[in-house]
């Protein structure tokens, strides 16, 4: 066990040495000052002006000026928004201190002008050759929830597997688990992604935005990203600006009414000099979960979560800490209820308990290090990270010799320690080609405990070497990548899952291409082909007993080999004033696809016989598209539509793949931005698998309204929305649920936030 702390101090040397780089004076550094107006040259305050590659952010003041200070000399993006305008995204070249004046057009659209995960580095989202689906702003508040996946649900391409309320895992074309890659800030979240108890271990009250790739993105960002990414991207830091030191506040309050649901947030933070810093803290308790048809028992929940970050700026570049803690208990609904309560014994863990049924206990820890240097034309950057995460589920079982009593035992107990490195070096060759090179380390320990053997004692080191360049020709931009990936693991003996030691080695490779053309500066043309891969989980190969909430019998092939897709994607973006639209199209052929089968053997567990479901691969495909719509109807109202679907195929059996999710629409209309409804559509899905169970198609209507005071001096938001507004019974095709409990029903949500806490 020392090698796992003697790992973490040789990173934190890693990635801390470009901090002896950042250097004392400020020679080299420049200062650069700019006003922001309207079109009709008057002065806009409290419009947020940030420089992406240098991660530093400031507001305009009454007048609608702005100060950047010790900014390093060289190429940056210039990013100004402020609600109720148009967002501007410049290029801007820093050879010494200088002014800037910008120019914002009113419109009614809450727009994402920016994409730091499409390239790993900024770029326009119109200019992005990769299908790229953002959440920021007022729709990322009004969307807030424990689940990740389930806030993520608006976009486009995009759904959730979900295990109740509280526990989902995003789906991205039709793809989920360990071919979707979750980020937070570009390092990889590391979790039990085969795991149906498990989700991304990400506070969505800590996150400025969420960019999403839809689609495979292994070149940037390795194995896993099948599917696509999710990026995570935190609020940045305060920047004192060259100004006085100061200190800020702000707090949350949310309630929801159809589980009782309470939340509670509050963040400080501040700036002094070139120290910037903030701490802010969630806290989240739920009862039971409520449908149409009554209480589902066993379904609340209780989290935890909190963050410090500081950073510390210089003329050379900057050096970033930040630790995390995520962590909760998430009750479990079992398919034939809960049992009745059992006596407990007086000392017992379960003494005067009322909930029965198993829960999920996870915590999650990382530390985070990054630190970036600039020289010349190059941007040298190191990121550096240490997750610890624990996934545990106990359940409620009779005392042997307790006269009928009812304890808590485990069931299973993961650990999972990951250490992860990545070394990018960013160039810009004049105005028309800009690339990224980086080399990338893992290693990671797996842990198995409990009465209940899932997958073996295991070890995995990785290595990867990347280069991504893009190339403006004048209407034209072209965009080409590739990446040589190596993985060995290691896994230990386990006399209950039946295996010995074994090694095994992976060697992959990724590649990208893309072009888009912009015959206006409204309108994008793209298109791109893409490969990537990922290897099988620990599960999918040693996986050799009963599956958890399921009446099978699971057994893993340790002979799988990696999966490979290549991906296809075309696309069509209008940007205009007054409509804005997007339509794209994929087919993503993926080799080696592992899926599960049932077989014709039975192992006895008395007092049952399971049916044997074995681990296999076959070429699969996906086909599919979405389209939305957005357009100012009048000058106080807008509207919205989209709708997506997608069609997975076995190449080998000719069957459907199993959960895919079936075709949906939907549209809404907003009011001078305070007032809102959407209706959304899910079809029936026809498309089934043998192992799927058929669920009917449904309309929900959604309301919700917002607004901002002032009270004490202080800015006030209040949102109020209406999920499910008439009480619809329907059974989501990807609920683990589905089989013996209806939806969540009508829930109203208030959320009451002051000061910087959105």
């Amino acid at each position: 066990m020392i090698a796992r702390p003697l790992t973490l101090l040789l990173l934190g040397a890693l990635v801390g040495a470009p901090a002896l780089l950042l250097g004392q004076t400020h020679g080299s550094a420049a200062t650069l000052d700019g006003r922001v107006t309207d079109s009709g040259g008057q002065p806009i305050a409290l419009a947020t002006v940030s420089i992406s590659e240098l991660s530093r952010e400031v507001f305009t003041a009454p007048d609608g000026a702005f100060r950047f200070v010790h900014v390093p000399r060289g190429r940056y993006t210039l990013v100004v928004r402020r609600p109720g305008y148009a967002p501007i995204v410049r290029d801007l070249a820093v050879a010494g201190s200088g002014t800037v004046s910008i120019t914002l057009t009113a419109t009614p659209f809450d727009i994402e002008p920016l994409t730091v995960t499409a390239t790993r580095a900024p770029i326009a989202t119109a200019a992005s050759p990769l299908p790229v689906a953002t959440l920021g702003g007022e729709q990322l508040r009004r969307a807030q929830g424990v689940s990740l996946a389930q806030v993520l649900e608006g976009l486009p391409g995009l759904r959730t597997l979900s295990t109740g309320a509280q526990i989902g895992k995003p789906v991205i074309r039709g793809l989920s688990g360990a071919r979707v890659l979750v980020l937070e800030n570009g390092s990889r979240l590391e979790d039990y992604s085969w795991s149906d108890e498990d989700g991304p271990s990400v506070e969505t009250g800590f996150v400025r935005r969420v960019e999403v790739i839809r689609g495979p993105a292994s070149v940037l960002y390795g194995p896993d990203a099948l599917g696509g990414v999710v990026n995570v991207i935190s609020e940045q830091l305060p920047d004192a600006a060259g100004g006085p030191g100061f200190v800020r506040n702000g707090f949350t309050l949310s309630g929801a009414s159809n589980n009782a649901e309470l939340g509670a947030a509050a963040r400080v933070e501040g700036a002094r000099g070139r120290l910037g810093w903030r701490v802010a803290a969630v806290g989240r308790h739920a009862a039971s979960l409520h449908t149409p048809a009554g209480e589902l028992d066993n379904t609340g929940f209780g989290a935890v979560n909190g963050e410090g970050s500081a950073v510390l700026r210089g003329a050379r570049g900057a050096v970033t800490l930040r630790v995390v803690q995520y962590g909760g208990e998430f009750k479990l609904l079992e398919a034939n209820g809960p049992p009745p309560p059992l006596p407990a014994p007086p000392d017992s863990a379960t003494a005067g308990r009322q909930d029965t049924g198993p829960e999920r206990k996870l915590s999650d820890q990382r530390v985070q290090l990054a630190a970036e240097r600039y020289a010349g034309p190059w941007r040298l950057e190191a990121r550096g990270q240490y997750q610890r995460h624990s996934l545990i589920e106990v359940s409620d079982d009779t005392v042997p010799g307790g006269g009928g009593a009812v304890g808590e035992s485990t069931a299973f107990d993961l650990l999972l320690q990951t250490t992860a490195v990545d070394l990018l070096a960013q160039h810009a060759a004049g105005e028309r080609l800009r690339g990224t090179l980086g080399i990338s380390g893992l290693a990671q320990w797996n842990d198995a405990r409990g009465r209940i053997p899932l997958v073996p004692d295991a070890r995995v080191t990785s290595a990867a070497a990347f280069a991504f360049e893009q190339l403006a020709l004048g209407k034209w931009s072209l965009l080409a990548g590739a990446r040589l990936d190596g993985r060995r693991l290691v896994a230990d003996s386990d006399a209950a899952l039946g295996r010995s030691p074994e090694t095994r080695r992976y060697g992959a490779w990724a590649a990208d291409a893309g072009i888009v053309w912009r015959p206006v500066a409204v309108l994008a043309v793209s298109g791109n082909v893409g490969r990537a891969w990922r290897a099988p989980t620990l599960f999918e190969l040693f996986a050799n007993g009963p599956h958890l909430g399921e009446a099978r019998y699971e057994q893993g092939d340790p002979g799988l080999r990696p999966e490979a897709g290549t991906n296809l994607d075309v696309g069509v973006r209008w940007t205009g004033t007054r409509v804005r639209a997007e339509v794209a199209g994929y087919r993503n052929r993926i080799g080696r696809f592992i899926y599960i089968t049932p077989t014709a053997r039975f192992y006895s567990t008395p007092p049952d016989s399971l049916r044997v479901f074995q681990y296999v691969q076959a070429d699969a495909e996906l086909l599919g598209g979405e389209l939305a719509v957005e357009a100012q109807a009048s000058r106080a109202l807008t509207v919205h539509a989209r709708v997506d679907g997608v069609r997975a195929t076995n190449l080998a059996t000719h069957q459907w793949l199993p959960l895919t999710p079936p075709l949906r629409g939907g549209v809404g209309v907003e009011w001078e931005g305070k007032v809102g409804a959407d209706v959304e559509a899910y079809a029936k899905q026809r498309q089934l698998n043998p192992l799927d169970v058929a669920t009917g198609g449904y309309t929900l209507l959604h309301l919700n309204a917002g607004t901002t005071t002032t009270l004490r001096g202080r800015a006030v938001r209040i949102d109020v929305a209406l999920r499910n507004a008439l009480n619809t019974r329907y059974r989501s095709f990807l609920s683990r649920y589905k089989e013996f409990a209806l939806d969540p029903g009508r829930n109203l949500i208030l959320r009451v936030s002051t000061g910087d806490v959105e």
